[in-house]
């Protein structure tokens, strides 16, 4: 599979800057579909997405939404301590898993992050990041429908990190499964309701939405994996006085 991912398409040399914008920007070899795609989730998102997202952000206050978006990301946390440790980043880990007790316990089942307070950062990783820092290619740009933008190699990690389920979070038997598709849905939409006010500006003033949306994806995700690669953190507080030197050794500014 790696094999099939790497070799949808051959990019340039990392230091030809312009040849790698350009292959970047062109890695769409299934551009019709995609936009065919990307205009049936623009409706969906208009006549169903949109309105339950309205109607979301109407009968909540930013405190809860806030802290709805604290447990739903608190639930993933041993999943991304899994994903630390197979891209051989143990310290990350260990943040991660000192984050999911602390933010558990003290925090009220991850509602509250005391965690970050207590200078144990969240770093952002999934199963695509650790592809990618084998050095696995994204692959041809994908969209999909209700997920929106992915590519090749994320869309498959993400299909994949159904199946890493550190330990059962929450009831388990039918209240189980009813537990999970609720935080799911809680997750979405929450997130939805926080892009919401860029996705009508880049719709509003792009002159072609799907290709804006299309490097904006790819943006992101070049960031993510930017940041994870620039520092391997220790896992103790900010207070600590080892934290400033080993943050100095450990990552490049």
């Amino acid at each position: 599979m790696v094999t099939t991912l790497a070799g949808c398409a051959t990019p340039p040399p990392k230091t030809d800057i312009a040849a790698t914008q350009a292959f970047r920007d062109e890695n769409d070899p299934l551009q019709p579909m995609n936009r065919d795609l990307y205009g049936f989730n623009d409706r969906l998102d208009a006549y169903v997405a949109k309105p339950i997202t309205h109607t979301y952000v109407n009968i909540t206050n930013q405190w809860f939404r806030s802290h709805a978006s604290n447990f739903t990301s608190n639930i993933g946390t041993l999943r991304e301590a899994i994903y630390f440790m197979a891209s051989g980043k143990p310290r990350d880990a260990g943040t991660a898993l000192v984050r999911f007790v602390v933010n558990s316990t003290v925090g009220i089942g991850g509602i509250f992050d005391p965690a970050t307070g207590l200078g144990y950062h969240k770093i952002d990783t999934d199963l695509g990041l650790v592809l990618a820092g084998y050095g696995v290619g994204e692959g041809p740009y994908l969209f999909i429908p209700v997920t929106g933008p992915t590519t090749l190699r994320d869309g498959t990690a993400s299909i994949a990190s159904l199946f890493v389920t550190p330990i059962p979070y929450g009831p388990t038997g039918t209240a189980g499964t009813i537990f999970r598709y609720s935080v799911t849905a809680l997750g979405g939409v929450n997130t939805r309701a926080k892009l919401d006010p860029t996705i009508d500006d880049i719709k509003a003033t792009s002159l072609d939405p799907y290709a804006a949306f299309r490097s904006l994806y790819r943006q992101s995700r070049a960031s993510q994996l930017a940041r994870i690669d620039a520092c391997d953190t220790p896992t103790v507080p900010d207070w600590f006085p080892q934290q400033k030197q080993e943050q100095n050794q450990s990552c490049s500014q």
